[in-house]
């Protein structure tokens, strides 16, 4: 049989960077465990912060992403119009876009089925970004 379970999860406000988020998505959706092979989908409901799936284990490949990622798209852009909501506003919007609004993870025998190395990632591009709501979906074949 199909089970579907539906969670919002509320995350505290994070400063600028790449926040490994995993364990607070497992603890607010349990139901993972009475799934014996399906997905998790994760959305975040945000234009100026994404997730992504990446190294879990050495925090300055977080750095790194930071580092790289505000090289590529700078605050400083002169060109940039929506500035209304300060210099990291639109920044933010486009790194958003580079990166993803939603991941799929498979579920197997009740658990996520990512790589060692693999965690997901908050991507918050603002400064002072707020709290963020994620919707957690779990579906697949019950065990």
């Amino acid at each position: 049989m199909t089970q579907f379970f539906q969670h919002k999860l509320r995350l505290p406000a994070y400063p600028s960077g790449y926040h490994l988020i995993t364990d607070k998505i497992e603890d607010a959706i349990p139901e993972i465990a009475q799934i014996k092979t399906g997905f998790l989908q994760v959305f975040i409901q945000h234009t100026s912060a994404a997730l992504t799936i990446n190294e879990n284990a050495d925090p300055t490949v977080r750095k790194d992403f930071q580092t790289f990622v505000n090289e590529l798209i700078p605050e400083s852009y002169p060109r940039f119009i929506h500035t209304y909501e300060g210099p990291d506003d639109m920044p933010a919007h486009i790194k958003a876009s580079f990166f993803d609004t939603s991941l799929q993870i498979p579920i197997s025998g009740g658990k996520l089925n990512m790589g060692i190395w693999q965690g997901i990632y908050l991507c918050e591009f603002r400064r002072n970004g707020g709290s963020r709501s994620l919707i957690l979906t779990a579906f697949g074949e019950s065990i």
